[in-house]
């Protein structure tokens, strides 16, 4: 449906307020206390799952690993070199034993390391834009330290309260306009699912609709009027 100059008013169509709102909205933290080495995104920039947003200083975390593997190859030649002596029974079982269980512990060992390099970077986990950057490049963070607030703006939502009584007309797949009061125009909407309960005192009860179409002028936040008639 095609966007149109804003032309319905009260007369005809009953107005409610709603706001829009992202599919989905995150913030990113710090796994591990390492300083910032780079940030790729700034507040307003996009980014696409999978990438690369924050990346830290992990060259300590790089040594641990590299040590733990050499550690494990170690264990595998002295683990490897006490079956075949105890094939050839030169040394006893509990010796063998040992060796297996060092190899085991190295191999822990190198997994730890490898896991905790592996939070050195930090990737998008959906398609969207930075609200706030929280943090700079250089500047140390420590673990759980939010770094980046960021939202999926690829479907708004649109957010609003009606009478419960309407209900009985208003189902998820209803499909309705709302008329946007930043840029003056209205928008195609369908109605997705319904709040899981009714305010009894004020009888209404909280309703979301999803925008139909791909509009760039329009980001979370804005809000504006909904525009519904109820059947006579």
């Amino acid at each position: 449906m095609a966007v149109v100059a804003c032309e319905l008013t009260a007369a005809n169509a009953q107005e409610l307020r709603a706001q829009l709102s992202p599919h989905d909205f995150t913030t990113l933290a710090a796994e591990i206390g390492a300083k910032v080495e780079k940030i790729a995104v700034r507040e307003g920039d996009r980014f696409r799952k999978g990438e690369t947003l924050i990346a830290f200083d992990c060259s300590i975390q790089r040594a641990q690993l590299a040590e733990a593997r050499a550690a494990l190859g170690a264990a595998d030649k002295t683990a490897a070199v006490n079956s075949r002596l105890l094939e050839l029974q030169t040394i006893g079982k509990l010796e063998s034993d040992v060796a297996l269980a060092e190899r085991d512990k190295a191999r822990a060992k190198e997994n730890a390391s490898a896991a905790v390099l592996g939070k050195c970077t930090i990737q998008a986990p959906f398609s969207g834009r930075v609200v706030e950057q929280k943090v700079r490049a250089q500047q140390f963070v420590q673990p759980g330290q939010a770094l980046l607030d960021i939202l999926d703006d690829s479907v708004l939502e649109l957010d609003f309260v009606i009478p419960s009584k309407w209900l009985v007309w208003l189902k998820p797949g209803h499909t309705f306009q709302v008329a946007i009061d930043e840029t003056g125009k209205t928008y195609p909407v369908k109605m997705t699912r319904v709040g899981a309960r009714i305010d009894p005192v004020s009888q209404s009860v909280k309703v979301t609709g999803a925008i139909g179409g791909n509009y760039p002028e329009l980001s979370a936040g804005m809000s504006g009027k909904v525009l519904l008639t109820p059947p006579q």
